[in-house]
């Protein structure tokens, strides 16, 4: 048999998918349709083309950032783990691992790598964040800055999760100061408290379900180790369903005027990626179940997005 060697194309390709996952790239696309649709839908029209261009370098340089920064601050966390459970979660279907789960802890990246790359990212964040709206890099610092706490905070409370609701809405917020130098508060809140109900019930809960016995392991503090499964369905219900409320009342603050048949659309699209999977996770109560959730979480925010371009364009 002829043996196959590995070009430096081939391993050079290696490299930069190692890079993605740490950023983990494959979620941090879906979640970029978040500021997107937050801008957007407050405009209800497109703004400017080179606004769009920087918005969208802007956008991917911070999360591809923020989620490596999670990584670094992580590090030795993520070594403990994966020591006890290896580097894949086989049958969970995890999105954030598409490529290869915590390259860092793996040894597959130096922490120097990892470091150049989240500052690079960052360098390039907080520039296009300032040329579109200064008050967008404070909320950049101020979202990597709760990102750290949030990472440290996990072998001592719980309720870290709420702090993880504050990063996740902090692209949001500042997409909309980006075209906007002064939007009505109304909105902001109401986009707030949608996108912090998302995070908390829709990824941070379940994404703490699949990492339960790691977690136990090395004595984490999380919602569902604190409160055990029966409770910790309950307050995914719960905040699902306040936001699955909250995004046809966002859809109802915009300055474009969307009829039912957009507002019944954002609707649907909440329940059915929000509400129908957590009540079969919580009657199933797996981890399979709470990764199905958090992958069908995750595709929210696109898919009114998807409304919210269908609305403008035609």
């Amino acid at each position: 048999m002829k043996a196959t060697s590995i070009g430096p194309e081939q391993t050079q390709l290696s490299k930069i998918k190692l890079f993605l996952a740490l950023s983990r790239t494959s979620h941090g696309v879906l979640d970029m349709a978040t500021p997107a649709l937050a801008a957007l839908l407050w405009l209800g029209a497109f703004p400017p083309l080179h606004i769009i261009a920087l918005g969208l370098l802007t956008t991917f340089s911070g999360y591809t950032a923020v989620y490596a920064l999670n990584d670094l601050v992580d590090y030795r966390v993520d070594r403990e783990k994966l020591g006890r459970a290896g580097a894949n979660r086989p049958g969970t279907g995890d999105i954030d691992a598409l490529w290869v789960r915590h390259p860092l802890a793996q040894g597959l990246l130096s922490l120097r790598e990892g470091a150049l790359w989240a500052a690079g990212w960052s360098v390039v964040a907080v520039t296009g964040a300032a040329l579109l709206n200064p008050f967008c890099v404070v909320i950049f610092i101020v979202g990597c800055l709760l990102e750290t706490a949030y990472c440290l905070l996990l072998k001592i409370t719980h309720h870290r999760a709420i702090i993880s609701g504050g990063v996740k809405t902090s692209g949001a917020l500042a997409a909309v100061f980006a075209v906007d130098p002064s939007p009505r508060a109304g909105y902001l809140l109401c986009l707030f408290l949608l996108y912090f109900f998302w995070e908390i019930g829709g990824q941070n809960v379940p994404n703490d379900w699949t990492d339960i016995e790691e977690d136990r392991h090395i004595q984490a503090k999380t919602i569902p180790i604190r409160f055990g499964a029966e409770e910790a369905t309950r307050i995914i219900l719960a905040t699902l369903a306040l936001a699955t409320i909250l995004t046809p009342l966002l859809f109802g603050l915009s300055r474009a005027s969307f009829g039912p048949v957009y507002l019944i659309a954002a609707l649907a699209s909440a329940a059915g990626l929000l509400v129908i999977p957590a009540w079969r996770l919580r009657q199933r109560k797996d981890a399979a179940s709470a990764m199905t959730l958090f992958n069908r979480a995750s595709c929210l925010p696109l898919a009114l997005l998807c409304i919210v371009l269908v609305k403008l364009i035609f």
